[in-house]
C-alpha cells in the first residue's frame, strides 16, 4: 500500500519532467542500483522471513519506507520497478535474492498498474505498443524464471547476472537519453 501511494505521487511529478531528461536520469539510476547490488551484504539470507504479527514490528517500518520510496521512483520514471524492488526487499528483510525476485512481482504489478492508470488518464499511453511489450516481457519472464531457478544455488552468480543485465540496459538507456539531449 505504501508503494502504491508512492507510485501515484511519483507519477504526478514524473509527468512534469521532460521525457529525454527522465530517460537519461533513469539510466543512471539503473547503473547505480546495479552496482550497489554487487556490494557484499552484511548478515545472511533468511529464506524463512515472512510478515506476520510477530515480525510486523520489526519488518513493517523498513518495508513501508522502502515500498514508498520504490513506488515513488517507479511512478516518477513510469516503470514497474522490479530492479528497485528486488534490492529493496533484500535490504529490508534479508531474504534471498530469488525470494525477492518472486516477491517483487506482486509489487511490480501494483506499482505498474498505478502508474499506468495515472499516465493513461493523462493520455500518455500508446496501447498497441504497450501490448507488444507485455507479450514480449511475458515470454522473457518465463525464460527468466527457468534461468533464475537453475542459478538459485549459485547466489553470487545470480546477483552478478541480475546486476549485469541492469547495468547493460542502464548504459543503453543513458546513451539513448544523452543522444536525444544533444
Amino acid at each position: 500500500m505504501a508503494g502504491i501511494a508512492g507510485a501515484a505521487l511519483g507519477a504526478e511529478f514524473g509527468k512534469a519532467v521532460d521525457g529525454t531528461k527522465l530517460l537519461a536520469a533513469f539510466g543512471v539510476l539503473m547503473i547505480v542500483i546495479a552496482l550497489l547490488m554487487l556490494r557484499p551484504r552484511r548478515g545472511g539470507d533468511n529464506p524463512d522471513v515472512h510478515l506476520d504479527q510477530t515480525s510486523a514490528p520489526r519488518l513493517l517500518p523498513p518495508l513501508a519506507g522502502t515500498g514508498f520510496g520504490v513506488g515513488a521512483l517507479s511512478g516518477f520514471f513510469g516503470i514497474g520497478g522490479g530492479f528497485l524492488i528486488v534490492p529493496g526487499l533484500v535490504t529490508a528483510t534479508s531474504m534471498p535474492l530469488l525470494n525477492a525476485i518472486g516477491s517483487s512481482l506482486v509489487s511490480v504489478a501494483a506499482f505498474g498498474a498505478t502508474t499506468a492508470v495515472s499516465y493513461s488518464l493523462s493520455g500518455f499511453v500508446d496501447w498497441p505498443m504497450a501490448l507488444v511489450f507485455i507479450i514480449g516481457s511475458s515470454l522473457g519472464g518465463f525464460i527468466g524464471i527457468r534461468l533464475a531457478t537453475r542459478l538459485a544455488p549459485r547466489r553470487r552468480a545470480l546477483t552478478f547476472i541480475f546486476s549485469g543485465v541492469v547495468v547493460a540496459v542502464g548504459v543503453y538507456v543513458v546513451a539513448k537519453g544523452m543522444s536525444q539531449l544533444f
